[in-house]
């Protein structure tokens, strides 16, 4: 099923995929796959966040895929990948493997980026053996494995019980966004973006999140209040860096610092002035060169390619 989830002209139009395809999870769930780039590039997988889409990380596909070969899926229920009833941390493990195994050779190994809710599907898939297969280092963007409402900054009151109330109903909202009107962006970029974003780089985030079905962003938003991964980040082996930006209200950086205390192959934090939540879109340069990074160092290019 196909959803109008993207700006269709500009910087964060995505790029048509080489080719797309569907993986089927443990649990018989469908997810919308797309290929960039050649086949016999290196590859890096990229995790988009809770109400977004592989339209999240255009900036990132439209470099990356000139010379390495870019996997994107839609998370379930986001996208074009079908509304499924179940949701919890083990379902999004359950997917990355299913992706993992649909794109990727037996003996391949790929960066894996995710971002926000990307990032907590990385961690909640940290011990399992199709991502132990697959998986030659990580990025983690703007994420955070536990107490995600009580740290949240989105609310400007100081951290205690009434800021965590108010923060859990601000984020589950049952209600429809509604179109992409000048007050929803102001709303947008201020809960999730930093205070110098382009207006075309809110305008790409407020018609991505807008599009999300209501109850599927009702639905994950009480399985993040609840979510404690941080079993997961200590078993997350691989080097892995970490990004946040200093104006992110939704996972501040005190949960950057937080995972690079817990990892046990930690490659720094990169703490980038004024970004809010939105890195991949609010700095996509920086964020596509640390995944270019990780590639050089970590990936073996396939002979003959």
């Amino acid at each position: 099923m196909s959803r109008p989830t993207h700006v269709v002209s500009g910087p964060y139009a995505p790029p048509v995929p080489a080719r797309a395809l569907t993986a089927r999870s443990a649990d018989g769930a469908h997810l919308h796959v797309e290929v960039h780039g050649p086949e016999n590039a290196p590859p890096v997988v990229l995790a988009h966040g809770w109400t977004c889409s592989t339209a999240f990380w255009a900036a990132q596909i439209r470099e990356l895929s000139v010379d390495h070969r870019v996997i994107a899926y839609d998370q379930r229920g986001h996208g074009r990948s079908p509304v499924s009833p179940a949701c919890s941390a083990e379902l999004l493990a359950d997917d990355l493997e299913a992706v993992l195994e649909a794109t990727l050779a037996a003996d391949e190994k790929a960066v894996i980026a995710g971002h926000s809710m990307g990032g907590m599907t990385v961690m909640a898939a940290a011990e399992r053996k199709g991502f132990r297969e697959h998986a030659a280092a990580v990025l983690l963007c703007s994420t955070g494995s536990s107490r995600l409402v009580a740290e949240s900054t989105l609310v400007p009151l100081r951290a205690g019980r009434l800021r965590t109330w108010l923060t859990k109903h601000a984020l589950g909202v049952r209600a429809p966004l509604g179109p992409v009107t000048p007050v929803a962006r102001r709303i947008l970029k201020y809960g999730t973006m930093g205070p110098g974003s382009d207006l075309h780089m809110v305008e790409a985030c407020a018609r991505i999140v807008h599009a999300c079905p209501p109850k599927v962003r009702y639905a994950w938003s009480q399985v993040l209040d609840l979510l404690d991964l941080d079993h997961g980040v200590r078993q997350l082996t691989v080097p892995t860096a970490v990004v946040v930006g200093t104006a992110d209200r939704l996972t501040p950086p005190v949960h950057a610092h937080q995972l690079a205390a817990a990892l046990p192959n930690c490659l720094g934090v990169s703490e980038l002035a004024g970004v809010g939540h939105m890195t991949p879109v609010e700095a996509p340069e920086l964020v596509t060169a640390r995944i270019r990074e990780l590639v050089t160092t970590y990936v073996q290019v396939k002979e003959g390619a």
